[in-house]
Parts: C-alpha cells; sequence; structure tokens
C-alpha cells in the first residue's frame, strides 16, 4: 500500500515528496530501440526541505538495481508500485544538500493515472516520444515529480547510430561508440519533471533560423519524407517567434525545436525548450496551425513560468490559447477580439461548472480552462487598454521566468502595476461559475 506516502499535489495523488528539492539530474541512458530495453543511472544532487529520514522517489515500470547516496548505500530501499522509498543511514538537516545515485533498468511504457490518461515514455512505429504532461517523467527517470521542484539537467542518451535524439536544453556532444552514438544535452534553466523528454527517431534536422543577433534558433526535426506539408504548417515559426518575443519579452531559452513524427499523433507535446507534432498536423489548416503557436508560446507561460499547484493550469493554457488568437491577428487572420467573441458565445452555451482558479482533477485539461482562460485576459486586456496590458506579461514573464507561482501572484501582480481596481474582474472570471460577459471591443493592436 502506498497510501501513507507523501503527496505534493491533490490533484496528481502518488506523485511528489514535499520534504526534499532537486536540484541537479544528471541522467546516462542506454536505449535499444528494437526491443525497447532502457537501461539507466542517474545521480541526483538534492537539499533537504525539512530534516528527512525518509526520501520518497516516483518510478513507474522500471527496477532499481543498485542505489547510494551519500556515496553510501541507503539502510533499505523498496520499490512500492510507483513510488521508491529510501530509508537513509543518516538522516540529513533542513537545507543540508545530500546526493542519490540509482542505477535502474526495464521496458518504459506510458503511466496510467486515473483521470489523466496515458503519458511518459512511448514506443512510436520507429522511435520513441516522451509526453510528460502532467505525470509521465517516473516512466522513464527516478524523480521527485511535482510541477514545483525545478533542477537543472544533464540528459545522455546512448542509442543506435542511424537514429536522431533530441533532448532538452544544448546538445553538448555526440559521440561514437563503437555500434553506438551517445547524445549529451545540457539544460542549465531550471525545469519541472514533467517537462523534461526524449525524442528518438529517422529524422532530417533543418535550420529554420539563425542564431545572430535577436534571433532564436529554431530546429525543424521531420522525418525526411516530410513533403510540403512542413511549411504550410510550421514555416512561418520565425514570424511566430518574433511575434511573441515583441509581445511577452525575450525568449527564455537557447534555442526551440519543432518536432514531427513519422507517425500520427491525438495532440502535440509540450516540453521545454521543444514541442513535438503528428505528421498529420503538416497542413495549413487553422486548427493545426493555431497549435504550432499554442506550443510555442508555452515556452514563456508554462515552462519558463510555471504553476506551483496544477490547479493553476490556467496559467499555462489559458495563456497559451491567447497566444493563439495573437497570432492570428498578427498574421492577417481574425482579429483575437473576433476569436474571443466567437469562443465566448460557444462557451455561454455550455454547462457553467468550472471554476477556472480550481477546475478539479477531472476538468484540468478540460477545453474551458483553455477557452475561459484566454478570455480572462482578452477581458483585462480591454479593460485596461493595449500597453498596460502587453507590459503586464512581459512583467509576469521576466519577474518569474525559472520561478514557480499560483493565481494570486498574477492578480497580485496585475492590480499592483495597472492601479485600477480588478478585484472584481478577477473575481468573475477566476473564482465564480457564470460566464461573465466580455467588455465592449475597442480598437486593439497587438
Amino acid at each position: 500500500m502506498t497510501n501513507h506516502l507523501p503527496n505534493a499535489d491533490p490533484y496528481l495523488p502518488q506523485h511528489g515528496d514535499p520534504s526534499w528539492s532537486a536540484e541537479r539530474y544528471q541522467l546516462d541512458l542506454h536505449y535499444a530501440v528494437a526491443t525497447n530495453r532502457l537501461r539507466g543511472d542517474v545521480t541526483i544532487t538534492a537539499t533537504a526541505v525539512d530534516k528527512v529520514g525518509r526520501v520518497v522517489l516516483d518510478l513507474a515500470g522500471l527496477e532499481v538495481a543498485k542505489m547510494t547516496v551519500d556515496g553510501r548505500p541507503p539502510i533499505r530501499y523498496a520499490q512500492r508500485g510507483t513510488r521508491l522509498v529510501v530509508t537513509l543511514r543518516d538522516p540529513v538537516p533542513a537545507g543540508e544538500s545530500f546526493s542519490m545515485a540509482i542505477r535502474y533498468s526495464g521496458t518504459p511504457t506510458p503511466l496510467v493515472e486515473k483521470g489523466h490518461g496515458e503519458a511518459g515514455w512511448e514506443e512510436l512505429e520507429d522511435g520513441v516520444i516522451v509526453a510528460g504532461q502532467p505525470h509521465g517523467a517516473p516512466t522513464w527517470f527516478p524523480c521527485n515529480d511535482r510541477p514545483d521542484d525545478k533542477a537543472s539537467y544533464t540528459i545522455k542518451i546512448t542509442t543506435q547510430p542511424d537514429y536522431t535524439v533530441l533532448a532538452n536544453g544544448t546538445l553538448v556532444e555526440q559521440e561514437q561508440h563503437g555500434s553506438t552514438v551517445a547524445w549529451t544535452y545540457e539544460q542549465t534553466q531550471p525545469m519541472a519533471t514533467y517537462l523534461a523528454t526524449v525524442q528518438i527517431g529517422r529524422y532530417e534536422v533543418r535550420e529554420q533560423q539563425g542564431s545572430g543577433p535577436g534571433q532564436v534558433p529554431i530546429l525543424a526535426v521531420v522525418p525526411p519524407d516530410a513533403g510540403p506539408g512542413f511549411e504550410a504548417a510550421f514555416g512561418r515559426q520565425p514570424e511566430m517567434m518574433a511575434t511573441f518575443v515583441d509581445l511577452f519579452g525575450p525568449y527564455p531559452f537557447e534555442g526551440y525545436a519543432a518536432v514531427v513524427t513519422g507517425d500520427d499523433l491525438d495532440i502535440p507535446l509540450e516540453s521545454q525548450g521543444l514541442s513535438t507534432f503528428g505528421r498529420n498536423y503538416m497542413t495549413d489548416d487553422w486548427d493545426h496551425v493555431r497549435l504550432v503557436a499554442h506550443e510555442l508560446a508555452h515556452q514563456w507561460f508554462g515552462n519558463a513560468v510555471t504553476l506551483r499547484r496544477w490547479r493553476d493550469i490556467w496559467l499555462h493554457e489559458g495563456f497559451a490559447c491567447y497566444a493563439e488568437w495573437l497570432w492570428s491577428e498578427a498574421s492577417g487572420s481574425e482579429s483575437a477580439d473576433a476569436r474571443a467573441r466567437a469562443h465566448h458565445e460557444r462557451l455561454a452555451g455550455l454547462d457553467q461548472h468550472l471554476l477556472l482558479s480550481d477546475p478539479g482533477p477531472e476538468l484540468m485539461f478540460d477545453d474551458r480552462v483553455y477557452k475561459r482562460g484566454a478570455l480572462t485576459l482578452h477581458a483585462l486586456r480591454l479593460t485596461v487598454g493595449d500597453e498596460p496590458f502587453f507590459d503586464l506579461l512581459k512583467a509576469w514573464v521576466s519577474e518569474n521566468s525559472g520561478g514557480s507561482v499560483e493565481t494570486a501572484d498574477f492578480v497580485a501582480l496585475s492590480v499592483g502595476r495597472l492601479g485600477v481596481e480588478l478585484n472584481e474582474l478577477f473575481n468573475a472570471w477566476l473564482h465564480e461559475l457564470p460566464l461573465p460577459a466580455l467588455p465592449a471591443a475597442t480598437p486593439l493592436s497587438a
């Protein structure tokens, strides 16, 4: 039984241990594509939040072969379901650092969580994707799986030489060792566990934008037979990037990659510094292009600035959804106001039982969270005007990049910076069930 083990977030039971925090993960993975066999060594540099005599990690479907804490075996460790429970030889005082080294292996598979479906390490027809949100990280490495626990990462993956490997951060080394190739990525900026990813496939890597002054390097990682569909969907990513930099502030990471798998995927996948799409998204249909913009916007809203608790998911999805409407306007399609009013009309005809500030675990990825969250931002923009609104978004990112936030932080920043009465607006949109009316339209320009 694992019911007595710590949990960090009621939206995701049996994940996370609040008593300690990871500072750095060093992953050394060996993966055989043909047999879906993973072998890993991870070293975790950690800090005790409280005095700890027992540490709980998250690890699902993989078997631990060896473990040490500060170079010595712990008194004991045991795997209980999706948790790895470690009894320390010497308790660690609050504020003190310690390290854990874990060797593990197995056949990784997605983890199924009630109400959230599958997430994690998933085999493709010929390769791998990792979809971490919200509970998939433990399917491929032992971790403290809570969104407010950010760390830096080294991710080294060794596999067959005819595959391209992508992971978070910057590729710092690619070395051939006999019949395998090792790819090493460094993610120096803080990253939540659910945003960590590995993508393996037979890909062609293209540069969409150079790394000159003021430009963000963008990689397109696509099947060799991608054809003209890629340009239809992803060809304007450099323009999207420039638009979002103008609206939200500097891009928060060193580069960005869009991975298009050889398989079809139901939905795109968000991760830090890169996004993953199925080949079925390579069209110029708005419902595909908008998601290209949506996933790029998550680099600011979700990856750089990350929720502290899953109840505040609108801080990710509402902002990224609003970025879709902003891109629509900037790209010469429908205005943000037109899209907002169309979605407001649609939401008004749906059940009004979703509380945006606390939708509950079953509804946290409901489309109403996305659209009502975006409408909240549009109502704020209509109320305060363009210049103060976009200055607020830039301040939100610059003041919180690399950190964790909650709804009250955004409300406090808005009220403090804008100097107008906003409590009634925020209460109506965030903390009450009925859908508020949108303010009257005014000339808007992003």
